[in-house]
């Protein structure tokens, strides 16, 4: 019994999967084509691997005559009948070769074929095993850390691949630990084999964990409608629910927020913002900012762009860190955000507002009470304070209006706005 032969059977259908039957066929194939590169001038050669106790037998085929003239290819009857008593001149026999004669370059090409053959056969377990589970989540352990950062993960019967640039900068893995990641690909390799690649980087990861921690995202009663994420920092999601009974928000959140909790938990404390999704552009921002309330907001339609004005103290939390939070709005809106300090915006205005007192224009000293749109009670606390013309008001900031004349500081921003459109 060949005791290596039978180990090695034995080991790749335990962990690798493939079926003792394609290791033989390989072994086989592999070293017929070494007979034919070694044994120059040889017939037909045959070769059998015993799958019980993995002994090989080599033969080749050889035409019986009375007179041998080409030796690799004949034999004599007597000789023939040492091997198969009722053969007949004229006859083939099939003549006995020790894998030995076939030489060290034969079981070079032997190890390269078979090396071919199994990676192929690896290839297709591995593609039979996972390319239905493409975006699942699946657990392994790390077996190695190559190349830099990018993680070798233990699957089982295979070894995946987690790139570096498929998982957060933050995390940080050692040799053994548990992971969790998304089946990101099965791709072919340049040696005729085929990897896994994972992934813990990619939106979907997030869309995955919700899904295993919300039923009603795994039975269809809640979606996810967008989301948008920098991997180890921050991720927002808009949800929908297809039964008005369901909150969206309250589900994926869940009781005292156990939910996102888990989820957090497993990404390392990465930031989860969940909104209900809603095609109103301008409301889905809002739901984004709360509980920042901008100052002012503007959206620009025709160019895709939204202005907001917000108070300076909740500049930093609008926009992030590194531009983070209002790039990541902006992605899931699908519209460019821009954002202006409370002091800056009101810093122009003053200028512009300068600028225009003193202008020539006779639209800037016209009554009050002519220009449309504005309130009633506004008019009246204007002229009683003695601002009866747009040149009067544009004289004065938002601030010095609002002290003198009684009216809120937002009232006189937007009086401001409708006058600096009154020129012509």
């Amino acid at each position: 019994m060949n005791k290596d032969l039978i180990a090695i059977f034995e080991y790749l259908e335990r962990e690798k999967g493939i079926k003792r039957e394609t290791i033989i066929s390989a072994i086989e194939e592999s070293l017929q084509v070494a007979a034919r590169k070694s044994l120059k001038g040889v017939g037909l050669v045959s070769v059998s691997v015993d799958p019980k106790v993995g002994t090989i037998e080599v033969t080749a085929e050889k035409e019986i005559v009375e007179n041998i003239e080409y030796p690799e290819e004949e034999i004599l009857l007597e000789e023939a009948r040492e091997l198969d008593p009722n053969c007949e001149m004229g006859d083939f026999v099939q003549v006995p070769i020790p894998p030995i004669d076939l030489g060290r370059i034969a079981a070079q090409t032997a190890r390269q074929v078979i090396s071919q053959k199994l990676r192929s056969a690896e290839r297709d377990v591995i593609y039979e095993e996972y390319r239905h589970r493409l975006h699942e989540i699946i657990s392994g352990t790390v077996k190695r850390i190559v190349r830099g950062a990018t993680l070798i993960v233990d699957l089982g019967k295979v070894e995946a691949i987690l790139p570096d640039r498929f998982y957060p900068k933050t995390e940080k893995y050692h040799v053994g630990d548990r992971i969790q990641a998304l089946l990101w690909e099965v791709r072919d390799t340049e040696n005729g084999g085929a990897e896994v690649v994972l992934s813990r980087s990619h939106p979907e990861m997030v869309v995955e964990l919700f899904t295993q921690e919300v039923p009603e995202l795994s039975d269809g009663t809640v979606g996810v409608k967008k989301i948008v994420r920098e991997a180890g920092y921050r991720t927002k999601i808009a949800v929908y629910s297809n039964d008005p009974k369901v909150d969206p928000l309250g589900a994926c959140v869940g009781v005292r927020g156990t939910r996102v909790k888990n989820i957090i938990r497993e990404l390392n404390n990465e930031k989860i913002d969940i909104v209900i999704y809603t095609e109103d552009t301008v409301q889905l921002l809002y739901s984004l900012l709360h509980p920042i309330e901008p100052k002012k907001l503007a959206y620009d339609q025709e160019n895709g762009v939204v202005h907001l004005i917000v108070e300076d103290e909740d500049y930093p939390i609008v926009i992030g860190k590194r531009g983070m939070n209002a790039r990541l709005n902006a992605e899931l809106i699908g519209a460019e955000i821009s954002v202006k300090k409370q002091s800056e915006y009101q810093a122009e205005l003053n200028f512009e507002r300068q600028n225009i007192q003193l202008e020539e224009s006779p639209d800037l000293d016209v009554e009050i009470d002519a220009i449309e749109g504005i309130n009633q009670f506004v008019i009246e606390s204007l002229k009683e304070a003695g601002f009866n013309t747009p040149r009067k008001i544009l004289n004065k900031s938002s601030k010095e209006l609002s002290k003198e004349t009684g009216i809120s500081v937002d009232m006189a921003d937007d009086l401001m706005e409708k006058l600096r459109k009154i020129r012509t």
